[in-house]
């Protein structure tokens, strides 16, 4: 069986520590193959390193890799060599695919050299911190003994400021039972992170945990914590309790230690050596070892490995009691390095088998409707306001949620009786990754929307062509053949979103019976019994160093593909100087939005602050006067994207109340943007904007419709945001 393609891959860049923590899985288990490694990861192993995951990128054609610098502790490579090795990755990844860096450090090191070098090169950086004072300090400790808490705290408050939070990824708290879960709770929420990850302690059937209470004392431990953050509306995201809710849902998890994903994670250690997840080195000496080297092998070799294909047998890798449990779905085995028993190997349940069971269930039980199918949770809602480091993994589930309610319209359209059999036939056989990426163009949502309110109000549904260029789209993105027979609307266009369109020379611009649309490996064609004929104007693309985006007119058919060419071509240097400053100045913004818009929509004009915008995916761009401007327009147009995905997906108040917010969060990016430039104009401008946001903020509270919780959230997020902007600290 052959695993899916790496997506995140582990680079351990130092193999040392400042640190001699009690739990660490590297030097304090049983494979010690750190004491053989190079220190730090030469130059030629960082430039194959990085070679390879483009390579592999390339190959399976991947969007988006992760890359994880991780140690030991990464910090003591050095701010040079970092820097270096983010600009290697990039370099490498250029058109290729987008990369999401991060680092898992203990944060000794932090300064404020190394928090800009953070933000600078877009690395996400998540913090190792245990709780208060004697949590913490009761593992992780210097090799003479003394504690770490107060340099830690010192970073994360650090990394936690205005200047620096955009790289600020999370908090990573290893669970201790014997330490108090609301000290802990406590002492993580007053240094406000916006993800805290739990991790149980590695351990194995040979080495199980220790277990001072009873037989559930993690399970337990965590559901006192999920009890707190439930009672404080989830001030942050807690990534096991969401994963169990996603899981529950039927929607893929957020961490590799629950569900039946195939692993998509390898370790390069700092000698070049592949290697599977580094937990294994619990298990025994040489436990994630392959054999395999960056400067000999491909990922795609490493990939066949047995340690690999026996990762991506899924349901039947797992043991017997692990098929035939009522939660296997969500738990899936449990972490795969804590199934391991001498004799069995990995064929066994997890180690933390009773734990995961009365967990699971426990929020199967507690949690509320809404926050199972609320999706972003309301700690995306702040990740999407806070403009750092989280936001790009709560817009890829904004993405994700979209793409769920573009298939539950379409659903309703099948039900209603809206198109014809052979459509709905070929969208059914078509129904895959070829279809998502249809799905994500925006005018897909654009033409559902008006699809099923028009049904929803007995009105006959408009362009019900566009139902059928979507289906011929998806064939031709998945390289197979349909026919269909279409009709085309007055204008004589047939759209097949994401690709392109055809445009038909004669016969009043329509198909009659008989005729159609054919797509397959020869393209696009039309066939006709008048033998009229078609053009087809394939969709023009940019490439802006990251961002990959569509082109699209605000005026459908006056412009052929030809003017259409022109205008990207005059577009084209203007948004790539302004996305190149955007990148500098925002970089986590930047990333965030490449990860979530694929359509920029070029208008004649400035659209007023009140007009309708495009739908999730897409921006509306009035020619600019300078780049700075355009990189204001960019960052606005984003959040009206971001904000009209939250509409679409939750209840924010009344009409009034949500165009006040909507304006608040237009303002709040405005306010932000000038707050980076420099000088005392730049201050000003930042003041203007930010209080024209708690104007706006005002008006949303002065309205006299009872506001909702989650539109609640979102104004107290941007009132904070605007607040700490204003007061520079």
């Amino acid at each position: 069986m052959a695993a899916r393609p790496f997506r995140q891959f582990v680079v351990k860049v130092h193999s040392r520590c400042d640190l001699a923590c009690d739990h660490c899985y590297v030097y304090r288990h049983a494979d010690q193959s750190w004491r053989r490694r190079p220190r730090v990861m030469a130059p030629r192993i960082v430039r194959a390193t990085a070679e390879r995951i483009a390579e592999h990128a390339r190959s399976h054609r991947l969007n988006r890799v992760t890359v994880v610098l991780h140690g030991g502790e990464p910090l003591l490579a050095g701010p040079e060599r970092l820097a270096a090795l983010a600009r290697e990755l990039r370099r490498s990844l250029d058109g290729i695919a987008v990369l999401d860096l991060r680092m898992q450090t203990n944060g000794l090191l932090l300064d404020d050299e190394f928090c800009a070098l953070l933000v600078r090169e877009r690395i996400h950086a998540g913090v190792s911190l245990d709780g208060d004072r004697d949590s913490h300090d009761r593992h992780r400790v210097r090799a003479d003994g003394s504690g770490s808490y107060d340099d830690t705290v010192r970073a994360v408050r650090l990394l936690g400021r205005p200047a620096h939070r955009p790289a600020f990824a999370g908090l990573l708290c290893t669970v201790d039972v014997s330490n108090d879960p609301d000290a802990v709770y406590d002492a993580l929420a007053e240094v406000r992170p916006p993800r805290v990850d739990f991790l149980l302690p590695h351990a194995t059937w040979d080495q199980p945990p220790p277990r001072p209470h009873g037989t559930t004392d993690y399970a337990d431990w965590l559901i006192t914590t999920y009890e707190r953050w439930n009672a404080d509306d989830r001030p942050f995201s807690i990534r096991v309790f969401e994963s169990v809710e996603a899981a529950a849902m039927g929607e893929p998890g957020f961490t590799e230690a629950l569900g039946l994903g195939s692993p998509d994670l390898l370790v390069i250690e700092t000698d070049g050596a592949i290697e599977q997840a580094d937990w294994l080195k619990t298990v025994a000496e040489g436990a994630p070892e392959t054999g395999y080297h960056v400067l000999v092998n491909s990922f795609d070799e490493a990939a066949r490995h047995p340690g690999f294909q026996a990762r991506a047998l899924g349901l039947d890798g797992l043991a017997a009691q692990c098929r035939a449990c009522p939660v296997v779905s969500i738990c899936g085995g449990g972490l795969y390095g804590h199934r391991y028993r001498s004799g069995s190997g990995f064929v066994n349940p997890s180690v933390y088998c009773a734990d995961l069971l009365k967990l699971i269930q426990h929020i199967q039980s507690s949690a509320h409707p809404t926050q199972l199918h609320a999706v972003p949770p309301p700690a995306d809602i702040g990740a999407l306001t806070a403009g750092g480091a989280p936001e790009h993994a709560a817009v890829l589930r904004l993405a994700e949620a979209q793409l769920d309610l573009r298939r539950s319209m379409l659903a309703y359209l099948h039900r209603a009786g809206v198109g014809s059999p052979d459509t709905w036939q070929a969208l059914l056989e078509l129904d895959g990754p070829a279809l998502d990426l249809v799905l994500a163009d925006p005018a897909v949502h654009a033409w559902a929307v008006t699809a099923c309110s028009a049904d929803a109000h007995g009105q006959s549904v408009p362009d019900t062509e566009f139902l059928g260029g979507i289906a011929l789209a998806a064939a031709f993105r998945a390289g197979r053949r349909l026919e269909l027979t279409v009709p085309v609307g007055t204008h004589g266009i047939l759209r097949l979103p994401s690709v392109g369109r055809l445009r038909l020379l004669s016969n009043g611009g329509s198909l009659r019976s008989g005729e159609g649309v054919r797509v397959g490996t020869d393209g696009v064609r039309v066939w006709r019994a008048d033998g009229g004929g078609a053009v087809w104007e394939p969709v023009q693309r940019l490439s802006l160093g990251g961002l990959e985006a569509s082109l699209e007119s605000n005026s459908l058919h006056p412009t052929g593909a030809g003017a259409l060419a022109d205008l990207a071509a005059a577009w084209r240097r203007p948004l790539e100087a302004a996305f190149g400053v955007l990148s500098h100045r925002h970089p986590h913004q930047a990333a965030a939005l490449a990860a979530g818009v694929s359509t920029l929509v070029l208008l004649d004009s400035e659209p007023a602050p009140d007009a309708s915008r495009p739908p999730f995916g897409a921006l509306a761009l009035a020619p600019p006067d300078t780049a700075q401007d355009l990189v204001l327009t960019l960052l606005r147009e984003w959040q009206y994207a971001k904000f009209a995905a939250l509409r679409d997906l939750h209840d924010l108040g009344g009409t009034g109340q949500e165009a006040a917010l909507r304006q608040a969060y237009a303002d709040l990016a405005v306010a932000r943007a000038w707050h980076t430039r420099p000088g005392p104009a730049a201050l000003d401008g930042a003041a203007h904007w930010g209080k024209r946001a708690l104007a706006a903020l005002d008006a949303f509270a002065a309205e006299s419709d009872a506001p909702t919780p989650v539109g609640l959230r979102l104004a107290a997020d941007v009132r904070a945001a605007v607040g700490s902007l204003l007061d520079g600290s």
